[in-house]
């Protein structure tokens, strides 16, 4: 789902984020891959591109697009936090064996929750674990 560069820098205007060459290469870096990245992963992808790019300056950016609802974030993994350019809600699988974590559709607002009439949902997430089919033919 690869959106160009003006796309992207209407999409920061709208949600009133000064657009800056770094925010949108990390924009743009996010809408290319599918892979819900770290903060890691982000700066080993621009950082040769990018060389005065800091973990602190995606950090930072990452914070100001999850405030604004660009980008949300994912923690299907205790210690990690991923980031997702998907902002509709949607589920996710994490294969146990590559890692590697897929999008599916789900209506998550269908899904019936029992004993929560009283609590203010802020967030919803769906998660599953196993092993995706590439490492299932593996095994087999």
């Amino acid at each position: 789902m690869n959106i160009n560069h003006e796309v992207l820098n209407r999409k920061m205007k709208e949600k009133g984020i000064r657009s800056s060459y770094q925010r949108l290469r990390i924009l743009a870096y996010l809408n290319s891959v599918e892979s819900h990245p770290t903060v890691d992963e982000i700066y080993h992808a621009l950082m040769a591109d990018i060389p005065s790019l800091s973990k602190a300056t995606i950090y930072n950016t990452l914070h100001t697009f999850v405030d604004a609802g660009l980008v949300r974030t994912l923690s299907i993994e205790d210690a990690e936090l991923r980031y997702d350019y998907e902002i509709e809600n949607h589920g996710h699988f994490q294969c146990q064996r590559c890692g590697s974590i897929y999008n599916f559709k789900i209506n998550i607002d269908e899904v019936s929750i029992n004993g929560l009439q009283d609590f203010e949902i802020k967030e919803k997430n769906v998660y599953f674990k196993g092993l995706c089919p590439a490492c299932q033919n593996k095994i087999k």
